[in-house]
């Protein structure tokens, strides 16, 4: 069974950059979706963006063109690269695995998920 650990998380000012990934274990990752989700205190977890088997990558409209999905199959990794943070982009990622027909904005249609990983933008 799939297992997915996320890394990259921490403390950055607002108008900084990080890049998180998510490495994952097991089998068949080229054939997954990997989604990223994020959840702030005292919200709801919500999509932030996903990258399909085929390469083709989703976004929430809060994040398109400052945060940019990619993966690399020969790594079994996925990355969310955040530019231009800002205070709001605070909260718990999550990476997330699905079949290769998950509905990749509905976070109860993925299968595997990593524990979190924190993010902190500071004003």
């Amino acid at each position: 069974q799939m297992q997915l650990v996320e890394s990259g998380g921490g403390l950055v000012q607002a108008g900084g950059s990080l890049r998180l990934s998510c490495a994952a274990s097991g089998r068949n990752f080229n054939t997954r979706a990997m989604g990223w989700f994020r959840q702030a205190p005292g919200k709801e977890r919500e999509f932030v963006a996903a990258i399909s088997w085929r390469y083709t990558t989703y976004y929430a409209d809060s994040v398109k063109g400052r945060f940019t999905i990619s993966r690399d199959n020969a790594k079994n990794t996925s990355y969310l690269q955040m530019n231009s943070l800002k205070p709001e982009d605070t909260a718990v990622y999550y990476c997330a695995a699905g079949r290769p027909d998950t509905t990749v904005r509905a976070s109860s249609t993925y299968e595997t998920w990593g524990q979190g990983t924190q993010v902190i933008v500071s004003s």
